[in-house]
């Protein structure tokens, strides 16, 4: 796990850092490929630059975020950004983390991708990736 995460972690209570290891651990096991750091104050995955997944903690829980998860066609990933792509999902214990789940979405989010690398160049525009 990246380092600046790890310290992330270790910032959280014993609950949330049980839930941020988690979605760490089945993150990096799955796109192992993936580049991770902590951008805009939180943990975020990318893939050859492209933001993933990531995760912050906000007033309704642990949100869950799938940059392009709009497109994956999962029923719990219900929260929907407004101008974007993204979809979300909120845990509030590790009980609620359904891995085998999480494991499909993140395979979907390498294969479903918009890219957000270029969205300033592009004035705004989202572009379809592969």
């Amino acid at each position: 796990m990246n380092k600046d995460i790890k310290t992330y972690h270790s910032k959280q209570t014993k609950a949330d850092k049980e839930i941020c290891n988690l979605l760490a651990e089945t993150i990096d096991s799955v796109l192992k490929e993936a580049e991770s750091k902590i951008w805009h104050a939180h943990p975020v995955w990318f893939l050859e630059g492209n933001p993933i997944v990531g995760y912050s903690k906000q007033k309704a829980g642990w949100r869950l975020m799938f940059w392009s998860g709009a497109d994956f066609d999962e029923e719990k990933l219900d929260v929907r950004g407004e101008k974007f792509k993204d979809a979300s999902i909120f845990y509030n214990s590790t009980d609620e983390i359904k891995t085998g789940e999480l494991k499909r979405w993140l395979k979907k989010s390498r294969e479903i991708q918009w890219d957000y690398k270029n969205i300033v160049k592009r004035k705004g525009k989202l572009e379809r990736l592969k």
